[in-house]
């Protein structure tokens, strides 16, 4: 199976199995590697659009809270909350703060920016949202708390690998077997805040 037949596979194995995004898997292998996803965690989803991650969350979490986050807005998934906002605004940050009232378990980000086709300058822009979010998580984050954002491999990959472990005891690195192969796309896990 050629790399585009395998990418169609994941697009209409979402359909079938009712995921609004074809992303929903690289969420799933995700868990699967790094077991995040439990029963009565708070979570927030940054990047929510089309709620496929926030589909994943709410079939493993029973008794939890999660709140998705994003420009656009998105069609309502029973046992969760959205606020279409832009994370980067003081006022975003604050609503995101006050609706959990207390520090949360999980932050997921799979927020990109929007493309110019300058793959260089794509990279950096989404590359600073994982900057962004790794600075929001020291305010929001339990201690032993999870962080996974999405990131480009490019020049400032080794800056967001070093704030990562300024603000992170542990951090890794995976590629899910959902993303393109041309793609490059990664993902960090961050576990457990630095005091």
């Amino acid at each position: 199976m050629d790399n585009k037949s395998y990418q169609d596979h994941f697009f209409k194995k979402a359909k079938i199995e009712g995921f609004r995004s074809r992303s929903a898997f690289k969420l799933i292998e995700l868990n699967n590697k790094f077991k995040f996803l439990k029963k009565g965690i708070k979570l927030l989803d940054l990047g929510s659009y089309p709620g496929g991650w926030i589909q994943v969350a709410s079939q493993k979490i029973k008794n939890g809270k999660i709140l998705g986050v994003d420009k656009k807005k998105i069609e309502r998934i029973k046992g969760t909350e959205f606020f279409t906002c832009d994370f980067h605004e003081e006022k975003s940050k604050k609503l995101i703060l006050n609706y959990f009232k207390s520090r949360i378990n999980v932050i997921l980000s799979d927020m990109a920016s929007n493309t110019t086709g300058n793959k260089n300058l794509d990279a950096i822009r989404t590359n600073q949202l994982c900057l962004d979010v790794l600075n929001f998580s020291k305010y929001i984050l339990i201690s032993e708390g999870v962080l996974i954002s999405k990131l480009f491999m490019g020049q400032d990959f080794e800056e967001i690998k070093i704030l990562a472990k300024k603000n992170f005891k542990k951090i890794n690195f995976f590629k899910p077997n959902s993303s393109r192969d041309e793609s490059r796309e990664t993902y960090i896990h961050c576990s457990g805040l630095s005091t």
